[in-house]
């Protein structure tokens, strides 16, 4: 019989084999991301939308540089690890150093120079919203209570959350990083992994890790077992016909989810998050022929809630 490893034992292994936490490197991670977006972009059929994500991508590859924002001091992380938290949950830890992130990048996407005219009064909008009515943006944004009337400006909003919690992620050291229980959730900032990636490289080459969709660390799982429930039973494999099986939908039996795989062994440029958002047909297909629920969305791509007793509805603008 096989005995399960308690945390205790777990640290004292060698973890010279491969790394259990990637953390984030600012110096890279967006206009990377910024780059595989627009190639992705070239004869998709949500072009328009993918284009625009990548200018947003773009702008926080510039609003990060140089940013620097608050470390956890050794008695968060202790606490951390002592009960197998999260380190620094994102709704409730909000560094008021997000609203300069947020005015730095509209303003970089304003004018002539930014983004396209339709998205112009959004991004207007943003600007003169109160700090106070930014933070319970923020709020909803990572609680996942998004109404449809913040649709238009959640993007950017995310956008800027996502360069400050990355930014943090990526001062840290993977020793501060606690063991979490669930492992489904990321153990700096409690966000839902957008997807699992498998890497290539180095001591990572061939391992799994899921992909935090908020502050961009990455921790491992093995493969073959559900990042939602962690069920290592009824898990199979779908993607779209005639593709390169560079992104798959894992599906669980056991909870009735799905999460896509993105794995760099069939394209090296393959990249989570821009690789989840530009294969959304292969969420239609899921929601269309299967019984399978995306287990959590993207981060920079959403849908409109109707909310109650509300006649006006919202939707990703139109980028014509």
């Amino acid at each position: 019989m096989q005995r399960i490893l308690q945390p205790d034992e777990i640290e004292s292994l060698d973890h010279t084999s491969f790394p259990r936490v990637l953390l984030p490197d600012t110096s890279s991670l967006f206009l990377e991301r910024a780059n595989r977006i627009r190639q992705l972009a070239e004869g998709n059929p949500i072009a328009d939308y993918l284009n625009f994500i990548a200018s947003l991508v773009q702008a926080q590859h510039r609003a990060v540089q140089n940013l620097r924002v608050a470390e956890p001091d050794a008695a968060a992380i202790a606490q951390a690890q002592e009960f197998s938290s999260p380190l620094l949950p994102a709704a409730d830890h909000l560094d008021p150093v997000w609203h300069q992130v947020l005015d730095g990048m509209l303003a970089d996407l304003s004018g002539a120079g930014g983004l396209p005219a339709p998205l112009q009064p959004l991004i207007a909008e943003l600007q003169a919203t109160s700090a106070e009515e930014r933070n319970a943006l923020a709020k909803r944004l990572l609680t996942k209570e998004l109404a449809a009337r913040d649709v238009g400006m959640a993007p950017f909003a995310m956008a800027a959350l996502q360069v400050v919690f990355a930014r943090r992620a990526s001062q840290l050291r993977a020793g501060d990083v606690p063991y979490t229980d669930p492992a489904t959730i990321c153990p700096v900032c409690a966000a839902e992994p957008v997807a699992s990636v498998v890497r290539i490289g180095g001591k990572m080459a061939g391992h799994r890790y899921l992909h935090c969709g908020c502050c961009s660390t990455e921790w491992h799982m093995v493969r073959v077992k559900c990042s939602h429930c962690e069920s290592t039973k009824g898990i199979h494999y779908q993607g779209l016909e005639g593709g390169k099986d560079v992104v798959l939908a894992e599906t669980c039996d056991a909870c009735g989810s799905y999460r896509k795989i993105v794995n760099q062994e069939k394209d090296p440029l393959a990249e989570p998050l821009a690789d989840d958002l530009a294969s959304l047909m292969l969420d239609l297909l899921m929601s269309e022929e299967t019984r399978f629920q995306r287990a959590s969305g993207n981060p920079l791509l959403f849908v409109a809630v109707a909310e109650p007793q509300a006649d006006d509805s919202a939707s990703v603008p139109d980028l014509h």
